[in-house]
C-alpha cells in the first residue's frame, strides 16, 4: 500500500501522440512514440508495447494519459522520457484515454 502522498507525487498529464513507429531495437514489441504535452511540459518520447492492438495510424491524433514525472531509461536505443498508462488484458495492453477531448497538458487528479 502506498499513501496519499506518495500517490500525489505521480504527475499525470493528457497529451497529443504525435507520431508513432515501431522500436526496431526493443527486445519486446514496441512503438516510438512522440507525444506533445503543450508548452509547459513539451514534447517527450517513449517506447510503449502497445504493438497487439494498435497500429502507429492507430495513435497519431489519440490523446493519452502519461505519467511525466518518472526518471528516463533507455528503452533499446529510445530514452523514454514518460509512460503512457495502459491496462493489461489477456489480448494485450489497452491505452487508457478521456472520454472527452481536451487541451494538452491537462492535469489528472
Amino acid at each position: 500500500m502506498i499513501s496519499i502522498e506518495e500517490f500525489d507525487k505521480l504527475d499525470l498529464r493528457i497529451g497529443t501522440v504525435l507520431s508513432a513507429k515501431r522500436n526496431r531495437k526493443s527486445r519486446d514489441p514496441a512503438f516510438v512514440m512522440a507525444v506533445d504535452f503543450g508548452a509547459e511540459t513539451g514534447v517527450r518520447k517513449t517506447s510503449a508495447q502497445i504493438t497487439d492492438l494498435y497500429t502507429p495510424d492507430d495513435l497519431i491524433g489519440r490523446q493519452v494519459v502519461c505519467c511525466v514525472n518518472l526518471k528516463p531509461i533507455y528503452i533499446g536505443s529510445v530514452k523514454s522520457e514518460m509512460r503512457v498508462l495502459a491496462a493489461q488484458t489477456a489480448r494485450g495492453f489497452v491505452l487508457i484515454r478521456a472520454l472527452k477531448r481536451m487541451e494538452n497538458d491537462a492535469v489528472i487528479r
